[in-house]
């Protein structure tokens, strides 16, 4: 083991309960240790970074990572955390869900099966597909009473009034992810397994049926839920969830969410978020308080997760994305950005639909304002003309200036401006 694992956890506020003994197992031999995955969608949120971080650490410390993702469990829904049962899934969205799931995990493990740590992928439908009702209640469910299994926050929660009680199929989620532990014990020497804080249930569900049923010890560990200083949900915006996949989330709606993390948010993230040293955080936490205005926490966690998540070049067009509405940018910046991002800049600003007609044989610039009800006649036009104070795709324009198909973004988009903050954009269709 080449760091103390448990202490890197400690230090950067991600552990929350831990089973006796789990420090010294892993201080003493390289482990097998698991986290399992929800595919409720065929791409992970942001919310999912910190059990893909909690791996990679553990990956790093020596230890063998197992990646888990729950096609058959993810069939029932975990009652963990919730009021309501969940929509169920029929097979052909999970396994769509499943492939997305796995190549992101991809970007984040080592998979290389030649080293003795080398991460690993499973997925429990694989084990559970030929078990029969019959056989998993005689072989798993006997080995656990109703007593142990309603004591469980999650089931007590919601059989004392909490939501609409719970429905059987629920009931047994604790069993199936607790078989999971006991096969992954079983079958590739998995002695731990991880998870956020409302997952300890589960989790000792399962290391309760190892020492049942295969007379083993089994670990556990937990890291805290992650909350926002506000109190408004952590991973959610305005638009709704904050994905990885770029095609849910542009990379620079991605970027924004880091950037305008509170001060207070910006502490914990940079230490739970990123991979920096201990001694490396604590000169960017001190050199933050003394001109919090400059972001420096905000800038270095954008810029680290943004990276780890998608690539520089990614990183480097969102914080070219980011100076377009206050920096010096140009046309050719402008025409640079995909689609997506270029809405996600200027989301907000008024649009206006202009017929590709016009475009075409030229659009005059008085028109462009005035037509669309930009500005208010072709008087206010012509004299902001004068002032010098209207842009075309953030360039200056003069009076006789004709939009044309070569002012087009994305094919399809003129940036207007009057002013510094004043933003208009034309739609071509």
């Amino acid at each position: 083991m080449t760091t103390n694992f448990v202490e890197e956890l400690r230090w950067r506020g991600m552990l929350h309960d831990i089973m006796p003994g789990t420090e010294e197992l892993l201080n003493k031999e390289v482990t097998s240790g698991y986290i399992g995955f929800d595919p409720t969608a065929d791409s992970l949120h942001i919310g999912s970074l910190i059990p893909i971080i909690i791996l990679m650490h553990f990956q790093k410390a020596g230890h063998k990572p197992i990646a888990l993702v729950g096609g058959a469990t993810g069939m029932i829904g975990d009652p963990s955390g919730k009021s309501a049962e969940r929509n169920l899934l029929n097979e052909d969205a999970l396994n769509k869900n499943i492939a997305g799931i796995k190549s992101q995990l991809e970007r984040f493990l080592d998979f290389n099966s030649e080293t003795s740590n080398g991460a690993e992928l499973v997925n429990n439908y694989d084990w559970m597909k030929e078990f029969s009702l019959i056989d998993f209640v005689r072989d798993i469910g006997k080995h656990l009473t109703v007593n142990y299994m309603m004591a469980k926050e999650s089931v007590k929660k919601r059989v004392s009034g909490e939501g609409d009680g719970m429905s059987f199929t629920e009931f047994t989620y604790q069993l199936f992810q607790g078989y999971d532990f006991l096969h992954l014990y079983e079958n590739n020497n998995c002695k731990l397994q991880m998870g956020g804080s409302d997952q300890w249930g589960n989790i000792t569900t399962g290391t309760e049926l190892v020492r049942r049923k295969a007379k083993g010890k089994a670990y556990a560990i937990t890291c805290p839920l992650i909350t926002k200083a506000d109190g408004t949900k952590f991973g959610k915006s305005e638009g709704g969830n904050i994905w990885l996949d770029k095609s849910r989330t542009s990379v620079y709606k991605f970027y924004q969410y880091w950037l305008n993390s509170s001060d207070e948010d910006s502490i914990a993230f940079i230490k739970k978020f990123t991979f920096l040293s201990k001694e490396e955080i604590e000169t960017l936490i001190a050199e933050h308080a003394e001109a919090p205005h400059l972001r420096l926490l905000q800038k270095t966690i954008a810029k680290e997760v943004t990276i780890l998540v998608h690539s520089e070049s990614d990183y480097n067009n969102a914080v070219k994305a980011s100076s377009i509405l206050f920096g010096k940018s140009t046309a050719d910046d402008l025409k640079s950005l995909d689609e997506q991002t270029f809405l996600d800049v200027f989301s907000g600003v008024p649009q206006a639909e202009v017929d590709k007609s016009k475009i075409k044989t030229g659009f005059d610039i008085v028109a462009a304002f005035a037509d669309t009800d930009f500005l208010k006649s072709n008087g206010e036009v012509r004299r902001a003309l004068k002032e010098n104070s209207i842009s075309v795709n953030k360039e200056k324009v003069k009076e006789g200036f004709s939009i044309s198909n070569s002012d087009l973004i994305a094919n399809k988009y003129v940036l207007l401006q009057r002013g510094k903050k004043s933003y208009f954009l034309l739609k071509i269709i």
